[in-house]
């Protein structure tokens, strides 16, 4: 038994985010990402939505603070600045989490797929809205 690690991490997500090391990264998605075919590694949070995944992870992941976005969102199809509610529950889970200066960048949806293949895992979680998924940077 450990203390102060948050029990919605699997024993197994906490030792792939331990075993990340500097500029290693991540996919947060939701249950429309083709997580399957897109991870070297698939790790699943059912039950939990992007809020509740991020929360959980971020009190034991630190973002990288040598880049310019450690965090970044995938974009809305052709309206690149629009936030969804999944996107401000992500925001917020970050800010709470990590602090309040941390800057939440976007990634074109097409571009998104071809950096997650790259990731070194996908954690997948239960969230429904669209567009809630994240790349986060170790």
């Amino acid at each position: 038994m450990l203390i102060n690690v948050n029990p919605l991490i699997s024993p197994e997500i906490l030792q792939l985010i331990r075993s990340m090391g500097h500029g290693d990264k991540f996919v947060l998605s939701d249950a429309n990402f083709p997580s399957y075919s897109h991870a070297n590694k698939l790790y699943r949070m059912d039950g939990l939505n992007i809020p509740q995944a991020a929360e959980a992870l971020l009190s034991h992941f630190p973002l990288d603070s040598f880049i310019d976005s450690a965090a970044n969102r995938m974009q809305v199809d052709n309206k690149p600045d629009e936030l969804t509610e999944c996107h401000k529950d992500f925001i917020k889970a970050v800010k709470e989490s990590a602090g309040d200066n941390w800057k939440i960048g976007s990634i074109e949806r097409q571009e998104f797929y071809k950096e997650a293949k790259k990731s070194h895992l996908i954690v997948s979680t239960s969230e429904t809205r669209p567009y809630g998924c994240f790349i986060l940077t170790k």
